[in-house]
């Protein structure tokens, strides 16, 4: 069971911490039932409270990061490999295999990290999805978007979080699109040689389910109703969790969820997967192989009392995770963006007015921080507001005044200006 003598907590390797604002709440959830040892380049900070040891490793390179679990394993009797950063599940799924721990084997998560290989194993399975081609040049896509059909989704290949994915209504703006899809990285993924998928365009709401798989089990433990902003782009701009959706019970999409994963060979963990539900039902766009981001689990916590970050923990370390709903709420969560691209100067949150049903208010963006709007940015994200309600039309509020922002506006380039 991997049990430290000294706490009787069991130790699970930590493989990255990402940042302190947006996933300090799975430490706080974890940390009370599990060691955590962490593994990441740089030293302990915000961390500290919940870390029992660490190891400095470049955590992106497989090879470096097993040698480095080994030595802790040497020393530690682990249990588990712990992982929700999307660019490191990948690198931690050798880890776990290394050390014969519970998860999943590298080329199943690198399926799910690869949106082509996703595609192609979905196909193969009748998994219902968005006809896609991979491109690798300008010409190629345009060529995929006339065989599709306009408008279609242009979107980089191994990336999540919308970044870098426009809609295109015709060739006119595929150009664009294709730009789009090419100019943004993510520490840790891949580089593809056919790096951008031209997609069939789904008209429809769009959702994600992050389920819990164990023992053969799967269970849909949040379902998030996305809402999107700077169209054509797809900028998350806020999620709702009903404990109460009628979708988690879904037929035809927990279906479509199981074969999916069945498709991938994923079979341990918690992932995050997203739908478009269209005229002719749900369409599966992608899965990721970890917990869901944009503050989603802390949400699916809030609605349901299930809580998602210590569920991924506990099947990391092997052990039957919790999954009964202890009430039925309804949370949501909007991200506050600026009027236009500017540096900031200061963000407040005037706390005289959290009145219910706002849970929480926060800041996102010191100043100094320039942030800048799709297609110049992604992410650009100066405040947090969740609200915490008995019904949707509860805890859909006008939540305007809560956090202000001042700024600098930022002058456009001069590609910027002959770009409009």
């Amino acid at each position: 069971m991997g049990l430290d003598a000294e706490s009787g907590k069991p130790l699970l390797l930590l493989i990255g911490s990402s940042s302190k604002r947006n996933r300090e709440f799975i430490l706080r959830s974890v940390a009370p039932r599990y060691r955590l040892w962490l593994l990441q380049p740089a030293e302990v900070s915000w961390e500290a409270p919940y870390v029992a040891g660490n190891t400095v490793v470049d955590n992106t390179d497989a090879v470096k990061l097993v040698e480095a679990a080994r030595e802790v394993a040497a020393r530690h009797d682990v249990a588990g490999v712990f992982c929700y950063d999307e660019g490191l599940v990948w690198p931690a799924a050798f880890v776990s295999q290394a050390l014969g721990l519970p998860g999943n084997p590298p080329e199943v998560i690198a399926a799910c990290r690869d949106k082509n290989a996703t595609r192609v194993a979905l196909d193969e399975a009748g998994v219902p999805q968005p006809i896609s081609i991979g491109v690798a040049s300008l010409d190629e896509a345009l060529a995929a978007a006339d065989k599709i059909g306009y408008p279609v989704v242009l979107k980089p290949r191994g990336l999540a979080g919308s970044m870098g994915v426009k809609l295109a209504a015709g060739p006119g703006e595929v150009t664009a699109a294709y730009a789009a899809a090419t100019a943004v990285s993510y520490p840790g993924v891949p580089v593809y040689e056919v790096s951008v998928l031209v997609e069939e365009y789904v008209d429809g709401p769009e959702i994600s389910v992050d389920a819990v798989f164990y023992g053969g089990n799967c269970v849909p433990l949040a379902l998030a109703r996305k809402r999107v902003g700077f169209a054509p782009f797809f900028e998350e701009v806020g999620h709702l969790v009903d404990a109460a959706d009628p979708l988690l019970t879904d037929p035809e999409l927990v279906d479509a969820l199981r074969r999916a994963h069945e498709a991938l060979g994923f079979h341990t963990g918690v992932t995050h997967t997203e739908f478009r539900l269209g005229p002719r039902g749900p369409r599966l766009l992608e899965v990721n192989a970890r917990l869901g981001g944009d503050m989603i689990p802390y949400l699916g916590h809030l609605a349901t009392g299930v809580d998602l970050a210590l569920a991924a923990a506990d099947v990391a370390a092997g052990r039957e995770p919790d999954t009964a709903f202890t009430h039925r709420k309804v949370a949501t969560v909007a991200f506050l963006y600026p009027e236009r691209d500017l540096t900031v100067e200061t963000v407040t949150v005037h706390e005289d007015r959290l009145t219910p049903p706002v849970h929480s208010a926060e800041v996102l963006a010191d100043p100094g921080a320039v942030l800048r709007l799709p297609p110049r940015g992604y992410i650009a994200r100066y405040g947090r507001i969740i609200t915490l309600a008995d019904t949707p039309e509860e805890a859909q509020v006008d939540t305007a005044g809560i956090i202000e922002i001042t700024g600098r506006p930022l002058e456009a380039t001069p590609a910027e200006v002959a770009a409009r």
